[in-house]
């Protein structure tokens, strides 16, 4: 079932011909336009090589290096000035949410080699992960399940499960978010919740619509410590 066929099933449905009914509709017509490009653009990507989840949302970000090297979990937003340069492997998990203007490199040059060489090194987010406004995540970095990067903030060494790190380079608080994380990033953008309405997507999973044979997504379970 793809995701499409997953917001019909899931759709909200008040009674023909109520007030209700007309609001949703109106809505699902006026965000239909949005919901076929984020569609299109999925599945571009897809083409390109790229592992690319269901319903996650990716505005535009800027993609650099081969299709292969990226891979991201179900349910995510990525905002559209992000910039990704995935010259080694770039995992992200599910339900990880990457605002404007966030860099995540995957390689750069030793500044204490006579030649200048370049090295290479995988980055990987894991489930629950946040990485705010301005943030730069460098090569090598695990950010664990459920952490959060502060705007602005340098990474430069792996971040904890649950811990927020902020700042330049960025120091860690360990243990802040709560372990229970169960939310849904996505599900309430409007293309989306036009479908699923406001009081039933916290309800929907993709598991209901999207079983899955394939690898689980980077999560908790090998969450960084």
């Amino acid at each position: 079932m793809n995701e499409l066929q997953f917001l019909w099933t899931s759709r909200e449905r008040p009674p023909l011909g109520s007030k209700r009914w007309f609001v949703v509709w109106a809505k699902r017509a006026l965000h239909f336009r949005s919901l076929m490009i984020i569609t299109l653009r999925r599945r571009r990507m897809r083409a390109r090589g790229m592992q690319i989840g269901a319903l996650s949302v990716l505005d535009s970000p800027k993609l650099e290096g081969a299709g292969a090297n990226f891979s991201v979990g179900e349910r995510c937003f990525i905002a559209h000035s992000a910039e990704i340069v995935a010259l080694e492997k770039v995992s992200i998990g599910s339900r990880v949410v990457i605002n404007d203007r966030v860099t995540i490199l995957t390689g750069s040059h030793h500044v204490g080699d006579p030649a200048w060489r370049q090295f290479r090194k995988p980055v990987r987010i894991e489930d629950y992960a946040w990485i705010a406004v301005g943030a730069t995540i460098l090569p090598g970095v695990t950010i664990g399940y459920g952490a959060v990067v502060g705007a602005g903030a340098v990474v430069t060494k792996d971040v904890p499960a649950l811990a927020v790190a902020t700042g330049n380079p960025a120091t860690v608080r360990l243990d802040v978010r709560p372990r229970d994380l169960d939310y849904d990033p996505v599900i309430f953008l409007a293309p989306y919740e036009a479908w699923v309405g406001r009081s039933k997507g916290a309800l929907v999973t993709s598991a209901d619509a999207f079983p899955s044979g394939d690898k689980a997504p980077v999560g908790h379970e090998n969450s960084t410590s």
